[in-house]
């Protein structure tokens, strides 16, 4: 078995500190507040030759209408996400609190990445729009995190921040600006992309010892109480996670129809499924803390496109089915024949919903749903998402394989008190507890 130098006294405060004051240079640099005027350019609206600078202020710029919608998407990034990796019974603190550490530095990171696309006048100008995006970038490293949960130290996870915001903007920059294909709701380039990503780092970080499983990862009951705050939250918010940017007026009233009807429909297939799959016709809480969420992945595309609420139905009742099948029988081959340790199945509520919503947004745009668009920059922008996210995650990977990360050994996986200071009473509790059980046993005949 390897070394494992998991105090994080030294390591951690020299690089979330080294991140923070690298970044706060580059926004003494770079970035501004939105003053609502632009620099005009010739022809292409921002992106031809340079014409002349405007000195007009134009308020709708700033978009403080938003506002109402970028604390929608606040709440999924930091509650959501957070309390939806709360299953795991002794991982909850490192599932909430890692969770703040990483959309912290990962909104400020994403507000520079993708900045630099669309810089003017040589400065970042900070919007609602843009830190609208900057937690949808976050939101992809959320979703990797997922795949990684309790296998991982912090400062690992800071690593895979920096990289996979970086390597996302280069994608969405890709996607939006040269391929022009539409994806509102970023099925393809959030979604499937932190999935795929998240799935090559678990590849690549692999874990022999763990192939027979782990006393810890597993839930008990209120920590599945928890994860469905998550859930909650998260599918009560998800029509403005998919509208937030989408055209204001129709295009954003069509986005928000769709994705609520996806979700209600999604809802009962996997409700269905669920019961169709366990033993005796129960519920199995796994599939209800995710699958019920896979139709407002699935319908991310084509949020925006008139696909008729019977179409958006019809979407998140896939998505629901194949979401569950997924997780009862997908998740045990990936782990056992491919070496994939997909510890909250991100596959299975991000990864195939995420690529069924790309093939989605494929049909809906050659049945001509969406004005200007064109399938195969569609499916480009599919092949673009998946190809940066494998690419990307395992190059991610082998930088935190690195063995002075901190990374936990294999029996402290899945377990707080590796890098948390954890109250006693929580451990006397769960002794005293089984201290009970023993003797109730004894004493029964």
């Amino acid at each position: 078995m390897p070394a494992y130098a998991t105090n994080m006294r030294m390591k951690f405060p020299i690089v979330a500190l080294a991140f923070e004051m690298v970044t706060i240079i580059l926004f003494a640099v770079f970035v501004v507040y939105d003053d609502g005027k632009r620099e005009e350019h010739g022809g292409h609206g921002g992106h031809g030759g340079h014409v002349a600078p405007s000195n007009e202020t134009n308020l709708e710029l700033v978009r403080m209408d938003l506002y109402p919608m970028f604390q929608d998407v606040h709440v999924m990034i930091f509650i959501g996400f957070g309390f939806l990796m709360t299953f795991l019974k002794r991982y909850g603190f490192s599932s909430v609190g890692i969770n703040l550490l990483l959309a912290a530095f990962g909104l400020q990171w994403g507000l520079l990445m993708q900045g630099i696309w669309g810089m003017d006048g040589g400065k970042i100008k900070i919007n609602i729009f843009k830190i609208i995006n900057a937690d949808f970038s976050t939101a992809t490293v959320l979703i990797s995190f997922g795949a990684v949960l309790g296998k991982t130290s912090p400062v690992q996870l800071l690593i895979m921040t920096l990289m996979e915001i970086t390597i996302f903007s280069l994608n969405e920059h890709l996607v939006a600006e040269i391929l022009h294909a539409n994806d509102v709701g970023a099925s393809m380039i959030i979604h499937a992309f932190g999935a795929y990503f998240g799935l090559a780092v678990a590849r690549v970080l692999y874990r022999p010892g763990l192939r027979n499983g782990h006393d810890n990862d597993g839930s008990v009951y209120h920590s599945d109480l928890f994860a469905m705050i998550g859930t909650v939250f998260l599918w009560m918010f998800w029509p403005s996670f998919n509208s937030a940017i989408a055209e204001p007026g129709m295009d954003q009233f069509t986005a928000v129809i769709n994705t609520y009807l996806s979700l209600a429909a999604c809802v009962l297939s996997a409700y269905a499924l669920s019961s169709l799959v366990e033993h005796k016709g129960k519920l199995d809480m796994v599939h209800i803390q995710n699958a019920t969420l896979a139709g407002g992945v699935a319908v991310g595309t084509c949020a925006d496109m008139s696909i008729g609420p019977f179409g958006a139905m019809l979407i998140g009742t896939v998505a629901g089915i194949i979401s569950t099948l997924g997780f009862k029988y997908l998740s045990p081959v990936l782990a056992s024949n491919l070496g994939i340790q997909d510890t909250c199945g991100v596959h299975n509520l991000h990864g195939m919903p995420g690529v069924l919503g790309g093939l989605a947004g494929i049909v809906a745009v050659a049945l001509g749903k969406k004005k200007g668009g064109k399938a195969a920059m569609q499916a480009a922008a599919l092949a673009s998402s998946l190809g940066f996210a494998l690419v990307g995650g395992a190059v991610t990977g082998l930088i935190m394989k690195l063995p002075f990360w901190g990374q936990p050994p294999d029996q402290n996986c899945y377990d707080d008190s590796l890098y948390w200071e954890v109250p006693e009473e929580e451990e006397e509790h769960e002794e005293s507890l089984a201290h009970t059980d023993h003797s109730k046993n004894k004493a029964e005949p």
